[in-house]
C-alpha cells in the first residue's frame, strides 16, 4: 500500500509581524516596541537611579567647569570654616563649664567635706575634755562642742543639697545625719551620769567616741575622698586640650591657603579679599584657642600645685591634731580600760598609742606643708604649728609621767588645766589656730589663681562661633567675586 499525507490547517491567522504582540519567528527576539508606545514585554529594563547618584553625575559635570569648580572649592571652605568654629565653641564651652566646677562647685564641696570632718573630730575632742572637767565642765568647752554640732550639722545639709540624688556621696551624707543623731544621743547620757558622779558616765563617753571612731570620722573621710576625686576628674576635663578644634584650624588654614595659592596660579591676582578675610579670622580663632587654652591650663594647674596640694596636707594634719587630742583626753578618761597588744607582745594603752601614731602623722603632714608653702605668708603659720607641736610633745611626756606614777590630779591638770599648770591643750590650739590661718591662706590663693585660669576662657565659645561666621561669608564673597567674572 502506498504512504498517505495529511496536512493540517489551523483554522486561526496568525498575528501580523509588526504588531506590538508579535512574538516573532520561533528562535528570534521580539519586535522591540516603537518610541512612545511603552516597553516591549519581555525586555528587562534598567533599575532606576538614586537621586545620590545622580547629584554626583551632577557634581562631576560641573566639576569639568571653572565656574563649577568655583562653586564646589566656596561651599567646601565655607563648611570648613563654619565645622572649626562649631567644634571649638563646643569643646570651649566643655572646658569653661569644668573650670567653672572646679571653682564654685566641686571644690567647695571637697573643702565642706574637710570641714564636716574636722568639726565631728573637733566635737569628739570638745566632749571629752568637757567630760574630764567633770560637773565643772566649762561654758568655753560646752560651746565649742555645741557650735561643732550645729557646724557638721549645717555642712551635711549644704553638702545633701549640692549632691546628685541616688548617688554614693548623698548615701553617704544620709548615713553620716543619722550616725550624728545617735552620736550626740550617748554624749548627753555620758554628761548626764558624770555630773551625777555615775562611772557609767565614762562608758556611754567610750561608746559614743567608737561611734565617731569607727563609724562617723570613716564615712567622713570616704565622702572627703569622693569629693576629691571630683575634683580631680573637673580638673582634668578644664586642663585638656581641645586637640579636635586645633587640628581642625590647622586644616582649615591649609585649605585656605592653598584656594589662594590657586586663584593667584590661575588669574595673577595676588589677594582676594574674601579669602584673606576669611583666613584672618580663622587665623584669630586658632591663636585665641591656643593662648586661651594655654593660659587657662597654667592657672588652674597653678591653683591646683599651689592651692589644692597645700589644703590637702594641711586638711589631713589639722584632722591629726583633732584626733590626737580626742585619743589624749580619752587616755584619762578610760584610766587603761582600753589596751592594745602591739606585733611584738608589748601590751599598751590604746588612747595613748592612737596618740603617738596621729601625732607622728601630723608631724609628717606639717612637714610637707613647709615644702609646699610657696610665700613667706603661707610658711609662717606652718611654722609656728610645728612649733607648737614640739611644746605639744613636751609637754604630754610630762602628762603621761604623772598619771603612769598615779598622780592623777597632777596628769589632769597637765591636759586640761589653766595657763599655770602649762596644759596641753594650750599647744593644740596654738597648733589648731595656726592651721586655720594657713588653710585660709592657701584657700584664697586657690580662689585667685583658678579664676584667672577660669577668666582665660571668658568669650571664647561665642567668639569663636561669630568669628567662623564671618569667615565663612568672607571665603563664599571672595569666590562669589571669581564667578562674577564669568558672567
Amino acid at each position: 500500500m502506498g504512504e498517505v499525507t495529511v496536512t493540517a490547517t489551523s483554522s486561526a491567522a496568525p498575528p501580523a509581524p509588526d504588531s506590538p504582540d508579535s512574538p516573532g519567528v520561533a528562535g528570534l527576539p521580539a519586535i522591540p516596541s516603537q518610541p512612545g508606545r511603552g516597553p516591549a514585554p519581555g525586555v528587562p529594563q534598567p533599575p532606576r537611579r538614586t537621586a545620590f547618584a545622580e547629584g554626583l553625575d551632577q557634581l562631576r559635570a560641573a566639576a569639568t567647569t571653572e565656574p563649577g569648580r568655583l562653586r564646589i572649592i566656596g561651599a567646601l571652605l565655607a563648611v570648613l570654616v563654619v565645622a572649626f568654629g562649631a567644634v571649638t565653641a563646643w569643646q570651649m564651652a566643655d572646658r569653661s563649664s569644668a573650670a567653672d566646677d572646679v571653682l564654685h562647685n566641686s571644690q567647695p564641696l571637697s573643702s565642706a567635706a574637710a570641714d564636716i570632718y574636722s568639726s565631728l573630730a573637733d566635737a569628739n575632742t570638745a566632749a571629752s575634755s568637757g567630760f574630764l572637767a567633770g560637773g565643772a565642765e566649762t561654758a568655753t568647752s560646752r560651746q565649742r562642742y555645741q557650735e561643732d554640732i550645729r557646724n557638721a550639722a549645717a555642712k551635711l545639709s549644704a553638702a545633701a543639697t549640692n549632691s546628685e540624688p541616688d548617688s554614693e556621696s548623698a548615701r553617704t551624707i544620709a548615713d553620716l545625719n543619722k550616725l550624728l543623731s545617735e552620736y550626740t544621743g550617748y554624749i548627753e547620757r555620758a554628761r548626764a551620769n558624770n555630773r551625777l558622779g555615775f562611772p557609767v558616765g565614762g562608758s556611754y563617753l567610750r561608746l559614743a567616741n567608737e561611734t565617731m571612731q569607727d563609724r562617723m570620722l570613716p564615712q567622713a573621710e570616704k565622702l572627703y575622698a569622693k569629693e576629691n576625686q571630683r575634683l580631680r576628674s573637673d580638673y582634668a576635663d578644664a586642663t585638656s586640650y581641645p586637640w579636635a578644634a586645633i587640628g581642625l584650624g590647622v586644616a582649615v588654614l591649609g585649605a585656605l591657603v592653598w584656594a589662594q595659592r590657586r586663584n593667584y596660579r590661575r588669574t595673577n591676582r595676588v589677594l582676594n579679599h574674601g579669602l584673606v578675610a576669611a583666613t584672618a579670622t580663622a587665623t584669630i580663632v586658632l591663636l585665641w584657642l591656643v593662648a586661651g587654652q594655654s593660659f587657662a591650663r597654667s592657672g588652674l594647674n597653678d591653683s591646683y600645685d599651689h592651692g589644692i596640694r597645700s589644703l590637702n596636707v594641711l586638711h589631713d594634719a589639722r584632722i591629726a591634731s583633732l584626733k590626737a587630742r580626742g585619743n589624749e583626753n580619752l587616755t584619762l578618761v578610760a584610766r587603761g580600760a582600753e589596751t592594745v597588744k602591739l606585733s611584738d607582745g608589748e601590751v599598751v594603752d590604746a588612747y595613748d598609742h592612737d596618740f603617738e601614731g596621729d601625732m607622728s602623722t601630723l608631724g609628717k603632714g606639717l612637714a610637707q606643708a613647709e615644702k609646699l608653702a610657696d610665700d613667706q605668708a603661707g610658711k609662717k603659720p606652718v611654722t609656728s604649728a610645728v612649733g607648737g607641736m614640739e611644746e605639744w610633745k613636751s609637754r604630754h611626756d610630762e602628762a603621761q609621767k604623772a598619771y603612769e606614777s598615779g598622780d592623777f590630779q597632777q596628769a589632769l591638770a597637765r591636759v586640761i588645766g589653766d595657763k599655770s599648770d602649762k596644759p596641753t591643750g594650750e599647744c593644740f590650739d596654738s597648733v589648731d589656730r595656726a592651721l586655720k590661718t594657713a588653710i585660709g591662706h592657701e584657700q584664697s590663693e586657690f580662689t585667685q589663681a583658678a579664676e584667672d585660669g577660669r577668666g582665660a576662657m571668658t568669650g571664647l565659645p561665642v567668639g569663636a562661633a561669630a568669628l567662623a561666621v564671618l569667615g565663612a561669608a568672607g571665603a563664599v564673597l571672595g569666590i562669589g567675586r571669581r564667578l562674577s567674572e564669568y558672567r
